[in-house]
């Protein structure tokens, strides 16, 4: 009979460690994934922004000489990340692939231009800087126009700002709720040792040597718990990074050592701090009080 009910109360207490480490983890597992949103979010909307092509336009009296200058201080300009030069031919190929069928087989002409797509670094993509390169390409003789899709990038500007905002808020906020659910978890765990707490402090135990050993406990979980989290990040990390290689989520290490040293280190701390004010909760009760 002993047997079977110290084999019971040995399931249970697995049963308790498990469910502790299971919340530690999915929750340090969503906040680490919602830090690593903070921390590309900024990286994720300079992919987008440098998506967006800056199209010169060139007249077909422009000489060889001219082109070849100006694809030159293009690809060397300090606000350019890539620059293209694609011949009036190669764009009606492009055009004719994309509507399907040769146009030119009843214009009997090439209407297009030779152009050069410039696409710019993130910084540069506003709507005032671009206007300043529009103005300072436009002086030239031989260029036609520049085209770029300037609502677009508007909005895009607008719309960055905003999420970049709620996301922060966003993160505040989850933060808290983390810290409250890893609480919970925990709070549940040494209630559960309630009277051996006060049995202890009864036979003069310290208030300092009851608590050690529930504190000790609850680090190794939250260390056990963030190292899950870990490895959950990583692997959607590594995913992600094979979807989407443009956005090199993985170029960063020390901003990577940093999200998953917060991470660790969060387990720990929440962890330590609800273990201390739990058993200090019960440690100030009184033995009848134990029972509601």
């Amino acid at each position: 009979m002993a047997s079977s009910f110290e084999t019971f109360q040995k399931r249970r207490l697995i049963s308790s460690y498990f469910s502790v480490v299971l919340s530690i983890s999915l929750v340090l597992f969503l906040l680490g994934l919602l830090g690593l949103l903070v921390l590309n979010s900024q990286k994720v909307g300079d992919y987008f922004k440098e998506q967006i092509p800056l199209v010169v336009f060139l007249k077909d009296s422009a000489k060889e000489a001219e082109i070849t200058q100006l694809k030159q201080s293009l690809a060397l300009a300090d606000f350019t990340k890539e620059a293209i030069y694609v011949t009036k031919e190669q764009a009606a190929q492009q055009h004719s692939a994309t509507i399907g069928e040769d146009f030119m087989e009843y214009l009997g002409d090439n209407p297009l231009q030779n152009s050069i797509d410039v696409r710019l670094l993130a910084k540069f993509v506003t709507p005032q800087k671009i206007e300043a390169i529009v103005t300072q390409l436009k002086n030239k003789d031989f260029i036609d126009d520049v085209v770029y899709d300037k609502p677009l990038i508007e909005k895009l500007t607008d719309n960055i700002t905003k999420i970049s905002f709620w996301v922060m808020v966003t993160a505040g906020v989850f933060l808290i709720i983390a810290i409250l659910l890893i609480n919970s978890s925990i709070r549940l765990s040494v209630y559960s040792k309630r009277f051996t707490i006060k049995t202890m402090q009864m036979v003069g135990a310290t208030k300092r040597f009851i608590r050690l050993p529930f504190i000790l406990r609850s680090l190794r979980l939250g260390a056990i718990g963030a190292f899950l989290a870990i490895w959950g990040m990583a692997g959607v990390m590594y995913y992600s990074d094979k979807s989407f290689p443009d956005l090199e989520l993985l170029s960063d290490k020390i901003m990577l050592g940093s999200l998953f040293g917060f991470v660790f280190l969060m387990g720990l701390f929440i962890s330590w701090i609800s273990t201390y004010f739990a058993t200090q909760r019960f440690l100030n009760l009184k033995t009848d009080e134990l029972y509601y």
